[in-house]
């Protein structure tokens, strides 16, 4: 295995290139997990892994809570099949209490202190009242809570750790923009009967989904990913191997074990042109890796510090550029910066293939969308 097949079954394993998912859904269900805290952005990591998905629909996907956006893993922001929330959550809160125990015992979260404030935060949405986090701190302030700052942060973090809250029905302020709201976990998140039955069987099921959505990977890299141990991501994969010898495969790479589902699908012959994809800067194919990162590619032209995120072009799988948009007036416009090409200084064959990514980002916001 070299660093060329590495880019080729990740590419494919995301869904970045064909078989694409039918639906967000079926994308998410693939990842398991997508980072989630730029939800604008976040909703074209899903949109591109799919035939012809668009922002509304991500959109309507999480009011309607068949995605659900949550903190869980490492801790930060998260979208989540519903189907696969409750036992994931089950699997990750352990090890999230216990990273934030700093901050608990910082904002004065002690056990007291967090079961008081649930009750206070699940009667406030109970029966579909979804609400916002203004309105969460303003139940809180009114049962004797300061609901404000770090304490008003990992209060309703708490909650969401502990099944008390998740995502509700997004709202759009004044300006447009989406903000969250919070709903009673029990009332989004359904029991399935078919979730993975005990600790192991749910270790088992998170590596198997890890190495065959972003294999070739390390066990690090999903350590790292998951927030869990590399001893636990071991055992999990000896779990998920023993119900299925075919999971996955394991090769050396550089010197270091790699985990991989094999492509046994036929490929289209390559012909010769390149291929763009504008991901955002938490993306998947991005942040799904940490000790196997660097096949991304090398350097990259950065775009002038401002208070928007920087994202990544990709030509072939490797990184050559960078972009951010600006929305105004109905309207996007892209800014992409990119450094020397590998065929030359001027190649048609590059311009139009970000010409057909630009292309694929108007599609998804819905609106007219032109290159700076």
């Amino acid at each position: 295995m070299d660093a060329d097949d590495v880019v080729r079954l990740r590419l494919r394993r995301q869904q970045l290139r064909a078989p694409r998912a039918a639906t967000p859904e079926a994308a998410l269900k693939n990842l398991l997990a997508v980072q989630s805290q730029e939800f604008p952005y976040a909703r074209w990591s899903l949109a591109q892994r799919t035939a012809a998905a668009s922002a509304a629909d991500i959109e309507q996907a999480v009011a309607d809570g068949r995605i659900l956006r949550t903190h869980i893993l490492r801790p930060t922001w998260h979208f989540v099949h519903r189907d696969d929330l409750r036992w994931l959550m089950a699997l990750s809160a352990p090890r999230l209490h216990q990273g934030n125990q700093g901050m608990y015992r910082q904002t004065g979260i002690d056990a007291a202190a967090a079961s008081r404030s649930a009750r206070v935060l699940a009667a406030a949405v109970n029966g579909g009242a979804h609400k916002t986090r203004e309105e969460l701190a303003a139940e809180l302030q009114r049962s004797g809570f300061t609901g404000k700052g770090l304490e008003l942060a990992y209060l309703i973090m708490h909650a969401e750790i502990s099944g008390v809250l998740t995502s509700g029905t997004p709202v759009r302020s004044k300006g447009g923009a989406l903000r969250q709201t919070y709903a009673l976990f029990d009332e989004r998140v359904p029991a399935a009967p078919t979730v993975p039955a005990d600790r192991p069987a749910a270790l088992a099921e998170l590596v198997r989904r890890y190495f065959q959505s972003r294999g070739p990977a390390t066990a690090k890299d999903c350590a790292d990913w998951s927030g869990l141990t590399v001893t636990d991501v071991r055992l999990g994969l000896a779990l998920a191997l023993e119900i299925d010898p075919d999971a996955f495969e394991t090769a050396a790479l550089d010197g270091v074990e790699v985990h991989f589902l094999p492509d046994s699908q036929h490929e289209p012959a390559a012909d010769g042109r390149p291929r763009i994809d504008l991901i955002q800067c938490y993306d998947e194919y991005v942040m799904g890796y940490s000790r196997t990162r660097h096949f991304l590619g090398g350097t990259a032209p950065a775009l002038p510090e401002r208070d928007t995120p920087m994202h990544v072009v990709l030509r072939d799988g490797r990184m050559i550029g960078s972009w951010r948009h600006v929305l105004a007036g109905g309207s996007c416009e892209l800014d992409i910066r990119t450094g020397p090409d590998p065929a030359g200084a001027a190649n048609p064959d590059t311009d139009h293939a970000v010409d057909m990514a630009v292309e694929a980002y108007g599609k998804f916001l819905e609106m007219p969308v032109v290159r700076k």
